[in-house]
């Protein structure tokens, strides 16, 4: 049995945080300081991402039994659970298949259905930097550039790049993120429902969270509900911190 990496901070209750494709637990630590002010958190790396192990296989259950079996190291027997995007997709999953482990959970824009492959761009951009001739990330930044146009994006992505031995490497596992994205990409494939309280965190500009989507997540969550921050896109958490930390400070909060 592999465990996920993490890092844990705080104390109170559990409070578990997932990142998104090509993220690392890094791209949660503006949610992990402020929240360890009122909680235990617990920050994960996706296996395949930042320093958990490697695994050609990326099906949500497996995901999210990474999950489950990290907390049963910690002696973690119930939690409040926070994702975004495929990180809300792995939390969904936890909460879907183990409810009796999640006491709240959060999912930070994104729904329970099946996407578009729309992330084909960055891979192959990813996979064309030249990792034996470049020596650092501005010049990985040029490679990359010819694939991704937004540099905030392309910024985020390049931050999978690590110094090995004198050389850049990534720290996530590529080639098997790019095998494994027809996974990725899939919905919610069981037919479970989680009884207990859930908030979906939308950004005001994306569109990953759509009216379309409303009846599989009413199915699926009934007792859920929606929260728009206006002015955010994808990255709400990274654009609006302040607001995503207290809204979901507000939600775990809230007695049921």
């Amino acid at each position: 049995m592999a465990l996920l990496n993490y890092q844990q901070s705080g104390e109170g209750e559990n409070l578990v945080l997932i990142h998104g494709l090509f993220g690392s637990l890094e791209n949660l630590n503006m949610v992990a300081k402020t929240l360890s002010q009122h909680f235990c958190v617990t920050n994960l790396d996706v296996r395949n991402h930042g320093f958990s192990f490697h695994e050609n296989n990326m099906a949500y259950p497996d995901l999210a039994q990474d999950v489950i079996d990290t907390l049963a190291h910690l002696n973690i027997d119930s939690t409040h659970i926070l994702g975004h995007s495929m990180g809300g997709k792995i939390a969904m999953q936890v909460a879907l298949d183990f409810p009796d482990k999640i006491n709240k959970l959060i999912v930070a824009d994104i729904s329970p259905v099946e996407y578009p492959q729309h992330h084909n761009q960055i891979i192959s951009g990813l996979q064309s930097i030249d990792l034996s001739t470049i020596t650092n990330r501005k010049q990985a930044d040029e490679q990359l550039a010819q694939y991704v146009e937004d540099i905030g994006v392309r910024q985020f992505l390049l931050r999978n790049l690590h110094k090995v031995a004198d050389k850049l490497a990534f720290k996530c596992n590529l080639s098997f993120i790019a095998q494994c994205y027809p996974q990725i990409i899939k919905g919610y494939q069981g037919s479970h429902v989680f009884q207990k309280p859930t908030l979906f965190i939308k950004g005001g500009d994306s569109d990953y969270i759509t009216e379309q989507h409303r009846p599989i997540i009413r199915q699926l969550f009934p007792h859920s509900k929606a929260k728009v921050i206006q002015g955010t896109g994808h990255w709400l958490h990274a654009e609006k911190t302040s607001v995503f930390n207290n809204t979901v400070i507000r939600f775990l909060n809230q007695s049921t």
